[in-house]
């Protein structure tokens, strides 16, 4: 097994967040993670679908409450993995690097809880105006019922994991689907929320353009 070439690109990940001001104790994390991940990624092929698999592996052995960190981490480190210089001085000018500790996290709870909640929670206008979009968009598209049911209570879920967040924003949203994806153990469950994650967004945000985005990819990337 060879490791240099995960060696290099960890290198410089993490020479960038030390530059970029991160502690540490986020370094440490950040290198923990890695290293289990490049056991993973030794002699892969340098593409997305690889790359997705080996995160898929480590993260079932990853504590629930560490997905989000481990998550923000591999979606930074991908393009060092693959050396794409364009990339990462794009996404260092435009987004950044996430240097700080995660401030907010919802609620601890089960999958079996958060199932049993929806016969009884109640959704305010600003959560109803959203939920009712994506409603109308599923069916325009034709989806039968039974699709629209269970994409809208996936969708509710993502409601109620964000009902604490201090600010209703992209990096919470984010927070909240990451911790919310180790409570699906079967992970064909996890993939079609992943998917309801993307489309729901679009409506969540106000987007005009989210109905156009409905049932046009069935992946369900966990890195996305």
């Amino acid at each position: 097994m060879n490791l240099t070439r995960e060696k290099e690109a960890i290198n410089a990940y993490l020479k960038l967040l030390q530059a970029k001001g991160a502690d540490a104790g986020v370094l440490h994390k950040h290198a923990v993670f890695l290293d289990k991940l490049a056991i993973h990624l030794a002699d892969k092929d340098l593409d997305g679908s690889d790359y997705r698999e080996a995160i898929e592996v480590v993260m079932e052995t990853t504590p629930d409450d560490d997905w989000h960190s481990s998550l923000t981490t591999a979606r930074e480190f991908f393009a060092f993995w693959v050396k794409d210089i364009k990339a990462i001085a794009a996404f260092n000018l435009h987004s950044g690097f996430d240097i700080q500790p995660v401030s907010w996290k919802p609620i601890p709870t089960s999958l079996q809880a958060l199932w049993k909640s929806l016969e009884v929670e109640k959704f305010d206008t600003s959560e109803n105006w959203p939920l009712k979009a994506y409603t109308q968009a599923l069916r325009y598209e034709g989806a039968e019922q039974t699709l629209v049911d269970t994409r809208l209570s996936l969708a509710k879920i993502i409601l109620i994991r964000l009902r604490n967040a201090p600010h209703k924003d992209h990096k919470s949203y984010r927070t909240a689907v990451d911790l919310t994806l180790p409570l699906f153990n079967i992970k064909q469950n996890r993939r079609l929320f992943l998917v309801v994650v993307r489309e729901f967004y679009h409506f969540w945000t106000g987007n005009p353009d989210a109905s156009s985005m409905v049932l046009k990819d069935g992946s369900g990337n966990i890195l996305q």
